[in-house]
């Protein structure tokens, strides 16, 4: 998620907004969660701290659902984007904020032939929010990893954004 949450920032910049993101790691443990953080504005961002109440939050590992608060702090009218093939209400999230899910592992094994779902869920967050637009990230994407790995990226990246907007599925 460092690598999604920096590829959303350069697409936001790309898309004429102002970006800036940063982790936060807890233990140093392999396998600790980690989070990553991301700001887009339309002015200058003059903040450096860490975000403590969040408008959107993914959650790129559901298995953390129960096991640590995956919602903590996140704006009742907020939204959170789930890596699962369970519905919203299967997951038992106590929130007023919006949930949201998508199978975006099974996205990216599907395409990618690999459980590297950070670009995946970038689609789907696009697609969920209109924040970004989809060009600009598959043009993130394919800048950081150009060649096959890009466009199989880019392809994953767009299959997202159409499920997420009720569209094709890949």
């Amino acid at each position: 998620m460092v690598t999604a949450a920096e590829l959303l920032a350069v697409a936001a910049f790309e898309d004429g907004k102002y970006a800036q993101a940063f982790p936060a790691f807890g233990s140093e443990r392999m396998g600790a969660p980690v989070q990553s953080f991301v700001r887009i504005a339309d002015h200058k961002i003059r903040a450096r701290n860490q975000i403590d109440s969040p408008d959107y939050l993914i959650v790129q590992d559901s298995t953390l659902i129960g096991a640590i608060d995956v919602l903590s702090g996140l704006k009742e009218d907020g939204m959170v984007l789930v890596d699962t093939g369970k519905k919203p209400q299967e997951l038992g999230l106590k929130t007023k904020a919006k949930v949201l899910t998508i199978p975006a592992t099974e996205i990216a094994l599907k395409i990618l032939g690999r459980a590297i779902q950070n670009t995946t869920l970038m689609g789907a967050f696009a697609g969920a929010t209109g924040l970004i637009s989809v060009d600009a990230i598959k043009r993130s994407v394919k800048k950081r990893f150009p060649g096959e790995v890009g466009e199989k990226n880019a392809k994953a990246v767009q299959t997202a954004y159409d499920m997420m907007r009720g569209g094709k599925d890949g």
